[in-house]
């Protein structure tokens, strides 16, 4: 059965930095796409970044762009998302994704496997 574990959410003031991990068991399945998401009180789950097998290609929300970064480390079956000069408009529970593909793609119906979550508040 695939896990993801999710780590490294908290509370941080705005202009701060976070780095969340996910970390993938159980998979079966060789090349996967890895995407990470938030969701917000009261509005629906939004694309963040992706970062294909190989780490040659990535893709990131406008809102976050030049602020986040997503790599992977695949002998670890890890996902990171480096957040620096986080806003409060970033706080919300961030979900890390598996997609069975090489492909990448920015809509959450497209991955196969989902983490439980992990929160992140940024204070003004």
């Amino acid at each position: 059965q695939v896990q993801l574990v999710e780590s490294g959410g908290g509370l941080v003031q705005a202009g701060g930095s976070l780095r969340l991990s996910c970390a993938v068991s159980g998979r079966t399945f060789s090349s996967y796409t890895m995407g990470w998401f938030r969701q917000a009180p009261g509005k629906e789950r939004e694309f963040v970044a992706a970062i294909t097998w190989s780490g040659s290609s990535t893709s990131y929300a406008d809102s976050v762009k030049g602020r986040f970064t997503i790599s992977r480390d695949n002998a670890k079956d890890t996902v990171y998302l480096q957040m620096n000069s986080l806003k409060p408009e970033d706080s919300a529970v961030y979900y890390c994704a598996v997609r069975k593909s090489v492909l990448l793609t920015t809509t959450p119906g497209t991955y196969n496997y989902w983490g439980q979550g992990t929160q992140v508040t940024v204070s003004s």
